[in-house]
């Protein structure tokens, strides 16, 4: 048997290179999200060579104009033993040898051919041509046939893959005879059935997550036993994690007449907090009678050694911990100042142009992962709306968002008019970035002041909905607490002094582009979910990458002066009070029955009580040395006392 299949070889490799190349097999549309796509090319002779080639995709949509939206260069590749060289998912098994994205091909009607050319000769928008083209195939998944698209490939035939109605199930074929037809998906075997049977080899790992410390287990399995001994190696490096993280053997042998053989791998605990990570098995090549049925295996390994920050979450809020890190003298201009020239002067900070910077759309998931880090875990994000940790590692890549992360823009972009450019795609770290000034509203789309880490299908449930509780606005999910309300209507107030096109106001202004609704609703949020440390975290972190700053977390009364009933009022604030002059304000008898007596202020202040979760619970003003009796059940409560020069938050206990 053995001298068989090597004389088998040595007549292959004796055959010609230059052999003709066809489209055999397109799956291109899949229910759900589109993770089992593939194309099969087959090759007149086997182990051919496909240097030389190109394989272009067509747009036949009225935006596509016919034109190319992908290529492939083949240089380098070879078909396989029976001629067949597939280009697919990662979870096609068979694995094809040239990977792509999930959802790269585009469903139809489109079209897709085979080029003896340079993938320079068709960069995007490359209108479809017949020169230099060796075999063709348009297509679509019950749409109409696009005629243009077909002469100028020169078909005369347009072929319906989902002509069954059964998308898992179908893929188009090539028939011996030339034409095509519709059956179960057979990637890496010939349509007709003949063809060698390649031995299968297999990944097995009994989890899909472990932690540091933990040895785990391989098993590299073939579908039949090997006629000989089968030696072959495996990586796991994939991204940080590498040789440091593991120890083991990263070679086997499947001996002759055997079907499998384990591997202990270990996994290294290093006991620092450098991150979850990803290992990823993968097999490298093998004898060409062997096919790989899986491959480059994810596995999570999960690092127990997180940091818990001093600070809480935004359902379990602490206050003071969290220092502004705005320089001494950054709000100074506003000094006054009231009205319109309150608000220049406060734009004029945070959208200095010169100064202020924004990143890419792209970056803006780098962003998060430290501005919304999970105060209760260091490797991952808490998500608004949905109030709960999730790892860093589970970003959302593809059209599937369950159990994934994305990002939220808190002024959505439809309502906004701000949308991602090509160059938003781009991940090119923080001294890469672009100039702004009061008017770059294009620059909105990445403006993390106003970006949050978000649950995936919560993000679709949100939409472009204007906050509250009325029909059609949205009020978050069903029992949270609504941590994230104050957060959110800070974001609007900024985004509204940032930039020149965008105001909030009054009502829900459903088709007015830049208007976000409604004030009194976000003056109510702001007003009763206090800035807390985790806020002033994240306005640190994004300081680090943007050079400006949410005023309205740093400095909350500005609200107050801007939207609510200080309008007009002349702003004096006075950054740099020495904590002795805080010490001066003397709040007794605490914990209190009930009474609370308040010294050390002159003048008129503001008295506002919170619970511990942040909302709003009792308020007044007062004037000079002052005691409130504010009828408070026994518990643990923030008590704000703030004027035009001061502000100070401590906690009571009421017994």
């Amino acid at each position: 048997m053995k001298k068989t299949i090597t004389l088998f070889f040595l007549f292959l490799v004796s055959i010609s290179l230059n052999a003709q190349i066809v489209i055999n097999e397109l799956d291109s549309d899949t229910d759900g999200i589109d993770d089992l796509e593939f194309i099969e090319l087959k090759t007149d002779a086997p182990l051919t060579s496909l240097d030389g080639y190109v394989l272009v995709f067509f747009n036949g949509s009225s935006s596509g104009n016919d034109s190319s939206y992908f290529t492939i260069d083949l240089n380098g590749y070879t078909s396989d033993i029976n001629g067949l060289f597939v280009i697919g998912n990662q979870k096609v098994s068979p694995v094809p040898q040239y990977i792509i994205a999930d959802n790269t091909i585009q469903n139809g009607a489109d079209a897709i051919g085979i080029y003896q050319a340079s993938y320079l000769d068709f960069p995007e928008g490359t209108q479809a041509t017949t020169t230099n083209l060796i075999d063709a195939l348009a297509y679509d998944t019950n749409d109409a046939d696009d005629d243009d698209l077909m002469a100028l490939l020169g078909l005369s035939v347009q072929i319906n893959e989902d002509e069954n109605n059964n998308k898992d199930f179908e893929s188009i074929q090539r028939n011996n005879d030339g034409t095509y037809s519709v059956a179960t998906p057979t990637p890496r075997q010939l349509n007709d059935g003949s063809g060698i049977i390649q031995n299968q080899v297999s990944i097995n790992v009994a989890q899909n997550q472990y932690n540091e410390g933990d040895d785990i287990i391989i098993e590299f399995s073939t579908d039949t036993p090997v006629s000989s001994n089968l030696n072959f190696s495996f990586t796991l490096a994939n991204g940080s994690f590498n040789a440091s993280d593991y120890t083991g053997s990263t070679s086997v042998t499947i001996p002759q007449g055997q079907s499998f053989v384990n591997t202990t791998i270990s996994i290294t605990e290093d006991q620092v907090n450098d991150g979850d990570k990803i290992m990823r098995i993968a097999i490298g090549s093998l004898p060409n009678e062997y096919i790989l049925a899986n491959n480059n295996i994810k596995v999570r390994i999960i690092d127990l050694d997180f940091v818990v920050s001093a600070w809480g979450t935004p359902v379990n809020p602490t206050y003071g911990v969290v220092q502004s890190t705005a320089p001494s003298n950054y709000y100074n201009s506003l000094e006054g100042k009231s009205g319109q020239d309150l608000r220049d002067a406060l734009q004029a900070i945070i959208a200095e142009e010169g100064v202020v910077r924004e990143q890419t759309y792209a970056e803006v998931f780098n962003i998060l992962e430290d501005a919304d880090q999970n105060p209760l875990n260091s490797n991952e994000v808490w998500l608004v709306y949905t109030e709960q940790g999730r790892a860093k590692l589970d970003k959302q890549t593809t059209s599937n968002s369950t159990g994934f992360w994305n990002r939220e823009h808190v002024f959505p972009r439809s309502r906004g008019g701000f949308y991602s450019i090509e160059e938003d795609d781009f991940i090119d770290g923080i001294d890469n970035y672009w100039n702004t000034n009061v008017d770059s509203l294009r620059h909105g789309n990445s403006d993390a002041h106003h970006i949050r880490a978000v649950d995936g299908p919560e993000n679709s449930s949100r939409g472009n909905q204007f906050y509250g509780s009325g029909q059609g606005q949205y009020t978050g999910p069903a029992d949270t607490q609504g941590s994230f309300k104050g957060d959110v209507a800070r974001s609007i107030f900024y985004m509204a002094i940032r930039y020149n096109d965008l105001s909030v106001v009054n009502g829900y202004p459903e088709n007015t582009t830049g208007q976000f609704g409604d004030l009194a609703t976000l003056l109510t949020w702001h007003q009763n979910d206090l800035a807390d440390d985790f806020e002033m975290n994240r306005n640190n972190v994004i300081y680090e990458w943007q050079f400006n700053r949410n005023p309205f977390i740093d400095l909350p009364e500005l609200v107050d002066y801007i939207w609510g009933d200080q309008v007009g009022e002349v702003w004096h604030q006075d950054l740099s009070v020495e904590e002795n002059e805080f010490s001066e304000i003397k709040v007794f008898p605490n914990p209190t029955e009930g009474t609370l007596t308040i010294v050390g202020l002159e003048g008129k202040y503001k008295i506002e009580v919170y619970s511990i979760l942040g909302n709003k619970v009792w308020s007044t003003t007062a004037t000079n040395q002052t005691s409130i009796a504010p009828n408070l059940q026994s518990g643990m409560y923030l008590l704000k006392i703030s004027n035009h020069n001061i502000q100070k938050t401590q906690k009571i206990i009421v017994k």
